[in-house]
């Protein structure tokens, strides 16, 4: 399976998602830069963490507009997998892909931790070699961390089951409803705050993000 992995000014996150993929037989992975306008050959895309174009305006706002977000729209339409972690996930959300919105946390801090997220549901491509209620230890970077949608937006992710994970225990940085990973109504895209290609050794504090990338390798 051939992993698309963005880069874009101020990706951060780039090289410790390549690193991960790295580590998991069957997996091969490369560089796209944002002006790419093609995802040809590649089985997956995932968007990277960091600061992309500085986090100018919004988070994502700017990247929205990049030339590889046309081509990441199109993989996606095609049913194409798509993961967006940390800045990647704001992207997704300010592009469509996802709904709702990631806005400043609650006490308007970076935070920088390991935190607890349990699987919400293990139906689907992203979470299926987990198990429905395990809790993960992954940790989080970020000072825009804090979902929020509207009511109906939310009621509708909650019976779509398109909520694959919540934070358990403490709310970090006050998302609505603990929210966070979501998933599309298709269920082939999905984003989550949390950093999982920063929990794949357990020399890195845990290697419960390998769940993530073992789903979509299985």
């Amino acid at each position: 399976m051939r992993f698309a992995v963005i880069q874009f000014p101020g990706s951060n996150c780039d090289q410790d998602v390549l690193q991960a993929l790295r580590t998991f037989e069957g997996a091969s992975s490369g560089y796209v830069w944002h002006k790419t306008t093609s995802l040809a050959g590649f089985d997956a895309v995932v968007v990277p963490g960091g600061f992309s174009y500085g986090d100018y305006l919004r988070c994502g706002a700017i990247a929205r507009f990049s030339p590889i977000m046309g081509a990441v729209k199109e993989f996606a339409a095609q049913g194409g997998t798509v993961l967006g972690i940390c800045n990647g996930f704001q992207i997704l959300c300010e592009s469509g892909l996802l709904p709702g919105a990631l806005v400043r946390n609650r006490d308007l801090h970076f935070i920088c931790e390991h935190v607890k997220l349990r699987v919400e549901s293990a139906d689907s491509r992203f979470t299926k070699s987990a198990t429905a209620g395990a809790v993960l230890n992954i940790p989080i970077a970020h000072g825009e961390g804090c979902y929020v949608a509207d009511e109906s937006t939310l009621a509708e992710l909650q019976a779509n089951h398109q909520i694959l994970v919540r934070y358990a225990g403490e709310n970090p940085n006050g998302s609505l409803d603990a929210v966070a990973g979501i998933r599309n109504r298709a269920g082939n895209v999905f984003g989550l705050m949390p950093h999982p290609e920063r929990a794949c050794d357990p020399l890195l504090g845990s290697a419960d993000g390998r769940v993530i990338f073992e789903s979509l390798l299985s």
